[in-house]
């Protein structure tokens, strides 16, 4: 398959779960996911580069920067972590676990990966896990 045909290709039910095909589409676009996210941080670390060049007397300004750069680095650190599952899913790939559910084991499901091509958990062990942290928080 050609990087276009990858491109126009979605993975269909009517074919054999994570067969060659929804591999090769899931490999594509995870790759490509994380390109981007390493050229937008590559590009945020040079445009922070040259915002540390720039001071300001007034306080207010400072002030309004250093919120912008925390946020930047909160946002920063998300894609980094970001690219981490990134890499996992990948890993998952090439060992042939990818698309199935880390806790029951079941197929995760084509939408929802379409949807998360990170999802480790299928939508009932996502919604139990969700349920529990609720309840975590709540005591």
């Amino acid at each position: 398959m050609t990087k276009k045909a990858v491109k126009k290709y979605i993975p269909s039910k009517k074919e054999k779960y994570m067969c060659t095909k929804h591999k090769k589409y899931f490999s594509e676009r995870l790759r490509d996911w994380r390109k981007e996210i390493v050229r937008s941080n590559n590009e945020n670390v040079v445009l922070n580069n040259l915002d540390d060049n720039v001071s300001s007397a007034d306080i207010v300004d400072q002030a309004s920067s250093q919120t912008e750069k925390t946020v930047e680095l909160r946002a920063s650190n998300r894609r980094r972590k970001l690219i981490n599952k990134i890499d996992h899913a990948l890993r998952k790939l090439k060992d042939g676990s990818y698309g199935f559910c880390e806790e029951t084991g079941e197929p995760i499901g084509l939408q929802r990966l379409i949807a998360r091509p990170i999802a480790t958990l299928c939508i009932e062990a996502q919604e139990r896990h969700e349920k529990k942290e609720k309840i975590y928080v709540e005591n």
